[in-house]
């Protein structure tokens, strides 16, 4: 008994490893087998800066201009994380929003100044044909996301 409790044991590891595989393939090759929930990274993200963490959930947006990041529902209602990777190294088609996704980055936190939002906030409109009024800003932001290295669409 004690021998086909082991086998199953096996079996479902090595499974789950090869599930997180399946599926449309970007960038590197996942590494990480254990997965942290989107909700306990945000309930503390400074524990999780710097580090390398293997997440999962429902694409629920897709970078428009360039496919250089998807946003990845939390496990918590209203959460998400956003997947940034580097222009043209990662590319997502907007049709793989809906989908589920298995992603790795490292990550990070981002601190930018008052000035750089306003910049950010021009430079938007002007992509996005909106409006934007500077005085709307009136101090810095820090924001964290995963730096993105592999992920598989499923």
């Amino acid at each position: 008994m004690k021998k086909i409790i082991i086998l199953l044991f096996i079996f479902s590891a090595i499974s789950s490893g090869l599930i997180a595989q399946n599926g449309k393939k970007y960038g590197n090759k996942l590494t990480l087998k254990e997965k942290t929930s989107i909700a306990a990274i945000q309930e503390n993200p400074e524990k999780y800066v710097g580090k390398t963490v293997l997440v999962e959930g429902l694409i629920v947006d897709v970078c428009e201009a360039r496919g250089c990041w998807i946003d990845i529902a939390s496990d918590k209602e209203f959460g998400k994380m956003r997947f940034k990777v580097d222009d043209g190294v990662i590319v997502f088609p907007m049709d793989e929003k809906g989908k589920m996704v298995v992603a790795e980055g490292v990550f990070e936190k981002i601190t930018q100044t008052k000035e750089q939002l306003i910049e950010y906030g021009i430079h938007y409109a002007k992509e996005h044909g909106t409006t934007f009024d500077p005085a709307s800003i009136t101090k810095g932001k820090t924001t964290y996301r995963l730096k993105g290295t592999g992920a598989v669409v499923k």
